[in-house]
């Protein structure tokens, strides 16, 4: 068996055929941490046999799925910011133009034979009464309702209308591919937080929201499509919840596949890195400790 050493973290190599896949956290600005984490795994050289995403993680786990993720200046999440703070727009307005600047390439990367495995968790929803509300005009008030909910644990809304959904480039069921025509859909639809997304998110005409109100981590997900071993990167210190109403934490193995958790050491706001907002110097940060953890 050979192994190699990353940072803090020994992997085994590719020569005893041991299937490795990515599994990054959802968390908006904190996902800088994420870009940092593969940064530095790109640098020292570490592949992974896939990269799966949730919400504002997936277009730099795309780029680490081309093994391109060193090429994309962390500037980019400045990007967003910037936007956000002009007058008349929403998250949606920074999302979409981050997804809008990547998508010419990784239509031509990802889809190519030599391109890692690559999926992304987006929360589908499945009643036409939910469906009603969170792309239309109670969109903004169920979400923020939810936020709520979510600090108590309450999953009942939830478990009705949502249900997780793993969309991958690989996938044997067409509806759930990721093709270049869906690519950008599928990117959009996963970051949608309803209470402060104004756009709505269809991916081949059904309704979706943010992975985090089903799965913020597809780690679990990963280790059920029978890869080996699952290295996971939060946006949060451990523990880390599989879902934003915290009901289940990630695990350290699942039926028997190794799941090893790369975490912040402290929440990401204490350096000014939050959800909606974030500082450059927190950015800059955030960014530097994702690429020595």
């Amino acid at each position: 068996m050979v192994q190699r050493t990353y940072g803090r973290y020994t992997v085994t190599s590719m020569n005893d055929r041991k299937r490795w896949a990515v599994a990054c956290m959802a968390g908006s600005f904190k996902g800088v941490f994420v870009h940092g984490v593969l940064h530095g795994l790109e640098a020292a050289g570490f592949r992974a046999d896939a990269y799966a995403a949730a919400s504002s993680s997936t277009l730099v786990a795309a780029f680490a799925a081309v093994g391109q993720v060193r090429q994309i200046d962390p500037d980019i999440w400045n990007d967003g910011e910037r936007i956000i703070q002009q007058a008349g727009t929403s998250m949606s307005d920074a999302v979409l133009a981050g997804i809008r600047g990547a998508a010419p390439r990784l239509r031509d990367l990802l889809f190519r034979p030599d391109a890692a495995q690559f999926g992304v968790t987006v929360s589908h929803v499945r009643t036409e009464e939910a469906a009603f509300i969170t792309q239309g005009d109670g969109a903004r008030r169920l979400g923020r309702r939810l936020l709520v909910e979510a600090a108590r644990h309450d999953t009942r809304w939830r478990d009705q209308h949502l249900e997780s959904r793993l969309f991958d480039t690989r996938s044997a069921d067409p509806a759930l591919r990721i093709t270049p025509e869906n690519l950008e859909a599928v990117a959009y639809a996963t970051t949608r937080m309803m209470h402060a997304w104004h756009i709505p998110a269809f991916v081949n005409n059904e309704p979706y929201v943010d992975a985090s109100y089903t799965c913020q981590c597809p780690a679990v997900e990963m280790a059920e499509r029978g890869f080996d071993a699952i290295l996971a990167i939060a946006t949060e210190p451990a523990p880390v919840a599989r879902d934003l109403f915290g009901t289940t934490l990630l695990p350290e193995q699942w039926n028997g596949v190794k799941i090893t958790t790369v975490c912040p050491r402290r929440d990401l706001k204490d350096i000014g890195v939050d959800f909606q907002h974030a500082s450059v110097d927190g950015l800059k940060q955030d960014f530097t400790e994702g690429v020595a953890a």
